[in-house]
């Protein structure tokens, strides 16, 4: 393993500057898990349909999935301190429009428009840190302050929430977004240097808008195979997505300065991070806005209470995310990762456990454990994959590093989401009134005594169910693991990836 005694220590300016960059991290978290406290009040108010409210949900995370690989090459061409700060005005002004929606097209518009807009924060920040902190140990580091204010994000969201929304209407929750954006861009220009790749190759639009579709088709026909079945519309949508795929892949072979280099994919280490990336936030992002839902919806707290019960599991992840560069030398990438998934199923399994007996002690436990699991995963891959890559190149894989993160996390809304709907209505199979019904109206008090115990008990099980599969996931996460090269605690920033 080569020296790093050579390699330049981060100073008090760089360590002011990485505080700057965790504001975008602690938005990102805040903003989602604030949104699906609202999501019975938004419900109420815009009455989408069970299919439009789940693209409310994760429209956001799919378009921002979508653009992030460009985004982040755009950032390595025109200076990432400029894309992160253009990305924050626009940032502003997309929750400013989501706040004051009219209608659930609109509000599924403004979600559209602020994952745009979240895609020119992400990778600016990730690559930022790659610059700022060229030594393996301080990267790492930084990189657990970076999950640690995402964590932070999660664990005050669903409290300053619930206050908000105990005392003002839903599209409060979108406006605490300006106060944040705002503080970047007065404090952005005076602290965070610029950094850019002049010969980085210019955002290919055909292959973003391949990549985009073959994602939205994706998604579309998992959402209607679980309202529907195996009907016309999601076989079609499936072979169109194959479609997309096949072109954005065969652009980027053919183009001379590809913004996806696919060659990066022939390193094991390099593929395995970015695949037990998506695995995790898969289980993680899903989890979220089931137990979010059934906190409320299942439980029948209100969101201030809900919030109050969501945030320990916001000061596991801080805990696992802070400790794990401690850990890394004594256990190594690898098999701290392992322990990591393991212990998250472990958490699974006592979700699974809370919701069949409807507890909410034993399901705050299976919250946090789960939470204190994922977080060194979240932290140790993301470190192998900005580690990997020269410092100029750092854009580019930093907009795959959030890709994994946001496809994983936005598949895991839409997968485990429409399997909880559909679980949800096979279980009111023979309570057709309360199929007609929304979810948030069916598991309220404006319903028979019995409708609603019968709809809250469906909601228990499809969540057990849904508990029960991540558990599954995260034990073959911990299998993936050991394409992670154990005896190597700090990846080095080479540009050989092979």
């Amino acid at each position: 393993m080569t020296s790093d005694s050579h390699i330049q220590r981060a100073s008090k300016r760089e360590w002011a500057a990485m505080a700057i960059l965790a504001l975008p991290c602690l938005l990102y978290s805040m903003d989602l898990t604030v949104l699906n406290l609202a999501m019975p009040e938004l419900s109420s108010a815009l009455r989408p349909s069970e299919v439009q409210l789940l693209w409310i949900v994760d429209i956001y995370g799919f378009v921002l999935a979508a653009a992030l690989i460009p985004m982040g090459v755009f950032g390595d061409r025109i200076g990432r301190r400029r894309l992160l700060l253009w990305g924050a005005f626009a940032f502003g002004s997309a929750s400013l429009i989501a706040a004051f929606s009219q209608s659930a097209p609109m509000m599924i518009a403004a979600r559209a428009f602020m994952g745009l807009a979240a895609a020119t924060l992400a990778p600016s920040t990730l690559s930022m840190i790659s610059t700022l902190f060229p030594h393996p140990q301080d990267r790492q580091k930084a990189i657990g302050i970076w999950i640690a204010s995402f964590s932070s994000g999660g664990a005050l969201g669903p409290v300053i929430g619930g206050v908000l929304l105990e005392h003002f209407w839903w599209g409060s929750v979108f406006l605490i977004n300006l106060p944040i954006m705002a503080l970047l861009l007065v404090l952005g220009p005076l602290l965070l240097p610029e950094a850019r790749d002049r010969t980085a190759p210019r955002p290919d639009l055909p292959s973003a808008a391949g990549l985009l579709l073959a994602v939205l088709a994706l998604v579309y026909a998992i959402k209607q195979m679980a309202a529907h079945g195996w009907t016309f519309q999601p076989i079609a949508a499936l072979a169109f997505c194959a479609f997309a795929a096949w072109f954005f892949l065969q652009r980027q072979r053919r183009l001379a300065d590809p913004f996806l280099d696919l060659k990066m994919f022939r390193s094991v280490r390099f593929s395995a991070a970015l695949g037990i990336n998506v695995l995790g936030f898969f289980v993680a992002f899903g989890s979220f806005l089931l137990i979010a839902l059934y906190l409320q919806m299942g439980l029948g707290l209100s969101q201030l209470h809900a919030g109050f019960a969501a945030a320990p599991s916001g000061m596991a992840f801080i805990v696992g995310a802070v400790t794990a560069p401690i850990l890394v030398p004594r256990l190594g990438i690898a098999s701290l990762m392992a322990c990591g998934f393991l212990l998250a199923g472990i958490g699974f399994a006592v979700t699974g456990l809370a919701a069949a007996q409807g507890s909410l002690m034993l399901l705050i436990a299976g919250y946090c454990t789960f939470s204190l699991g994922l977080a060194p995963v979240f932290t140790l891959t993301t470190d192998v994959i900005v580690g990997s890559v020269p410092q100029e190149k750092a854009g580019a894989a930093a907009g795959l590093s959030e890709t994994s993160t946001e496809l994983g996390g936005a598949l895991g809304i839409a997968v485990l989401g429409s399997l909880m709907t559909l679980i949800y209505r096979l279980v009111l199979v023979e309570n057709p009134e309360l199929l007609d019904m929304p979810m948030s109206v069916a598991t309220g008090p404006g319903v028979a005594s019995g409708d609603m115990t019968a709809a809250r008990d469906a909601l228990g099980y499809a969540l057990q169910v849904s508990a029960y599969l991540c558990g599954l996931v995260a034990v073959l996460g911990a299998a993936l693991t050991a394409l992670i090269r154990a005896r190597d605690p700090l990846p080095q920033p080479t540009g050989d990836l092979s």
